[in-house]
């Protein structure tokens, strides 16, 4: 019997220890408008707002209950509202120091109150936390029938805590069903006073959040688990962790990045409110095998509003029984496009501690962008090469958070409300959403890759064999033989990529409608179509029967490209085979190909800072292709029409047409081949000598350098005989001094003058005749990542000296 009454007081205190508060608020009200008395919802007792101290003036306000209530909104705080066609304000006696602010509206037919005449600016105190909101447009936009509003507020000492709703005209009114207002730690999320700040992308500069500033919850979000943790469960200040299912982007439903469960493992929280113990005991990882790991990226896809501020908070615990030591598993982090973190190591944060959980805070601004509302947020993780950079290839997280920051000066918070026409899957427009008109069609958008009039793709391509669920720290391979068969459907790769059917095809293109042509070459057509009931535009290459490329080189660019998976490559979505037919359909690249923004267009000027940017893009994209993969990829046409674009002016390298592989083993140093390639970009100790190299690619990327710098083509026949060739006329401006000659005009008052010079060191190097003298692409992205860091820097002293004089 005392055994028995051992064991129930055990696992009683060992579920009551599970479920212990770490922190304790020392002000909670929660306040369900519209009624009288006390409520609880099973979890907190919550006050009505009727005849309290809190609601001024009341006798200019209504409560009533929806005319119909759904069930999702059939609870508290949801099941009554307060509303006026007038003001009215909420009024908290607190202490100084920082608030939990969150709202809950039902956008609903209240009687009187029709539910499209809601439309209201909530203010508290100096903050604009919602201005002329619209909470029914708001709720369809969502797909939801309730609408939940979180902030972080900064209470000073002698200050109430004032809520006002102020209706947006004389027609509308304001209305509010719930209000939960929560003191919380002050270094929970505003930067303590003792720290020197964070990384803030696209500055040298380190980020603070001070006390001045307002946040605004955007999402908080659990991965690796469909188990959202409920308020109840946080860590006592009752936010809400969602699963990430709506955000985390499966880049292939066969290669499917892993949920990890660790529910068993130690996890130590410091501070112990930081986050749940239990956000730590799932996380989104990329599975054991390497050589796809590098190939591809952890991702997840955000909305939030042009024109903030945000700050991202991510939160790791290596529980991993492999990972034990520093270096054992490192990543990148990549934040809206940009290298946020470039070696990301959580054994090396925590000091080799496992199971401490730690979080890292990143800073980045949206700007406005013309008539634009939302903007797509992409959280990107790419892991390190196994066995070179780290003993595991392998990228996880265990959870984000992301807030928006108040507006300085302004203290506004408020984003536009949505289109009336918007739903929650529409997607970014193109550039300023113009129609282009070319050869008596009507094109939307801006043109997709043009693939190569004859492609000769001659790769072995190899097959990856799956490793057993042990982790390891290798990967084994084999390369593919091409075998003649009278049907390919056994030899495609329907796990690498998607298989379509020509009545996919047919209806993506509307049955192949001349209207959708937006490109023509000898193997054939390419148009632009949609998938997935219209809504993912797609790039559709249709070969001809008689097409030069043939039924072996279709297989094998589906094999090889099927296997590409980078931020700065373009991928293969899927193929279709089907009655002969030989389709490749590719992503649809909304801005096109770069050489439409640099010179002979219409579009307007990109900035240099933009133009550094796609540089670095590319780089990044081609190293991936020269070490990413088990053989090098040598791309063989680098040009800035084969540079694609997308609506984030994310930079793609695309068409592989004349790709090789590299050398394959230790005794070769170059492929013997015919020369192929674009003229004006071929290096030249490939078409002297027929000996191709990667390094062949950084001296085609070294004339792309200066394309994007002067703003011409390569080649200009009818120029002066030494200007002619762009590559020849740069390398006598670098040697005389008068590098002011080739940079394009509009940009002269742009480019600190450090940057340039480092920027023409970069390209120069790269359009060195001897080719082992060319430096690595991976060095190259540095050092144009470098540069970049310069020229923000000079923007950001005063009186910076620009490297041409006006």
């Amino acid at each position: 019997m005392a055994i028995t009454t051992s064991l129930t007081l055990f696992f009683f205190l060992l579920h009551f220890s599970a479920h212990l508060q770490a922190y304790t608020p020392d002000e909670i009200f929660t306040i369900n408008c519209g009624t009288t008395g006390e409520s609880s919802d099973g979890q907190r007792t919550w006050t009505g707002d009727a005849d309290t101290k809190y609601l001024s003036p009341q006798e200019a306000t209504i409560s009533y209950k929806a005319t119909t209530q759904s069930i999702s909104a059939d609870q508290i705080p949801f099941s009554t509202s307060r509303l006026s066609r007038s003001q009215f304000n909420y009024s908290f006696r607190v202490s100084s120091g920082t608030k939990f602010v969150r709202l809950f509206f039902y956008p609903a037919d209240y009687p009187s109150f029709p539910r499209n005449q809601a439309s209201f600016t909530v203010q508290s105190n100096q903050f604009t936390l919602l201005n002329d909101f619209n909470a029914s447009l708001n709720a369809d936009a969502q797909a939801t029938d309730t609408i939940f509003k979180e902030y972080v507020v900064n209470v000073n000492h002698g200050k109430r805590l004032i809520l006002t709703f102020t209706p947006s005209h004389p027609n509308s009114y304001a209305f509010i069903n719930g209000i939960e207002v929560l003191s919380m730690p002050t270094d929970l999320y505003y930067t303590p006073a003792n720290e020197t700040g964070f990384t803030f992308l696209g500055s040298s500069t380190l980020y603070n959040i001070g006390t001045s500033f307002a946040l605004q919850t955007e999402h908080r979000i659990k991965t690796g688990s469909q188990v959202e943790i409920p308020p109840q469960n946080d860590s006592g200040l009752f936010r809400n962790w969602v699963n990430e299912k709506d955000y985390f982007i499966e880049q292939n439903s066969q290669l499917n990045d892993v949920p990890t469960d660790y529910t068993y493992k130690r996890i130590t929280v410091n501070p112990d409110y930081v986050a749940p113990k239990e956000l730590f005991r799932t996380a989104r990882n990329m599975g054991t095998n390497a050589t796809f790991n590098n190939m591809r990226n952890l991702t997840w896809e955000f909305p939030v509003d042009y024109g903030f501020t945000y700050v991202l908070r991510l939160h790791f615990c290596e529980l991993d029984p492999d990972i034990n030591d520093i270096g054992d598993r490192q990543f990148f982090i990549y934040i809206a496009s940009q290298l946020a973190e470039e070696r990301a190591d959580v054994m090396k944060w925590t000091q080799k501690k496992k199971g401490l959980a730690v979080h890292r805070n990143y800073a980045v601004l949206i700007p406005n962008n013309g008539t634009q509302k939302k903007f797509n947020l992409l959280l990107q993780m790419h892991p390190y090469e196994y066995h070179v950079d780290s003993r595991y290839s392998d990228a996880f997280l265990n959870g984000v958070e992301i807030f928006k920051i108040s507006e300085a000066g302004s203290n506004n918070l408020a984003g536009p409300n949505p289109d009336p026409s918007q739903t929650p899957h529409n997607s970014i427009h193109g550039q300023n959403g113009k129609i282009r008109w070319g050869s008596g069609r009507v094109i939307i958008g801006v043109e997709v890759v043009l693939l190569s009039d004859v492609v000769l793709i001659s790769l072995v391509v190899f097959f990856v064999a799956f490793l057993g669920h042990k982790r390891t720290t290798y990967t084994k391979s084999k390369d593919y033989e091409s075998k003649s068969t009278t049907t390919w459907n056994s030899s495609l790769p329907t796990d690498l990529c998607r298989r379509f059917s020509l009545d996919e095809m047919r209806a993506a293109t509307q049955n192949f409608d001349e209207v959708f042509i937006i490109g023509t070459g000898g193997f054939g057509q390419v148009y632009k179509g949609y998938i997935d009931e219209g809504s993912v535009p797609i790039a559709i290459k249709r070969l001809k029967p008689d097409s030069q490329q043939g039924s072996r080189e279709f297989l094998n660019e589906i094999k090889m490209l099927s296997q590409l998976r980078h931020l700065n490559v373009v991928s293969l979505i899927g193929y279709c085979n089907d009655n002969k037919e030989m389709i490749l359909v590719y992503d649809f690249m909304t801005r096109g190909n770069l050489r439409d923004h640099l010179y002979n267009t219409d579009n307007p000027t990109i900035s240099w800072k933009q133009r550094l940017q796609i540089c670095i893009g590319v780089a990044h994209g081609l190293h991936y292709l020269h070490t990413g993969a088990k053989h090098t990829i040598i791309h063989r046409d680098v040009k800035t029409t084969n540079i694609l674009l997308d609506d984030k002016w994310v930079a793609k390298v695309s068409d592989f047409g004349l790709s090789r592989l590299g050398p394959i083993g230790t005794s070769k140093t170059h492929v013997s081949t015919d020369v192929r390639g674009s003229f004006g970009y071929l290096d030249p100790e490939y078409y002297k000598r027929y000996r191709l190299t990667e390094k062949s690619d950084v001296y085609s990327f070294g004339v792309v350098l200066f394309e994007i710098l002067c703003g011409r083509p390569p080649l200009i026949h009818s120029a002066e005989r030494e200007q002619v060739s762009l590559s020849n006329w740069v390398r006598h401006c670098y040697q005389s001094g008068t590098i002011s000659e080739i940079v394009e005009p509009t940009l002269k008052e742009e480019i600190a003058a450090e940057c340039l010079k480092k920027f023409c060191e970069i390209g120069m190097s790269c359009l060195s005749e001897n080719g082992s003298m060319r430096p690595a692409m991976e060095d190259v992205a540095r050092m144009l990542e470098f540069t970049l860091g310069l020229q923000e820097s000079a923007e950001h002293r005063q009186n910076v000296d620009f490297a041409i004089p006006n």
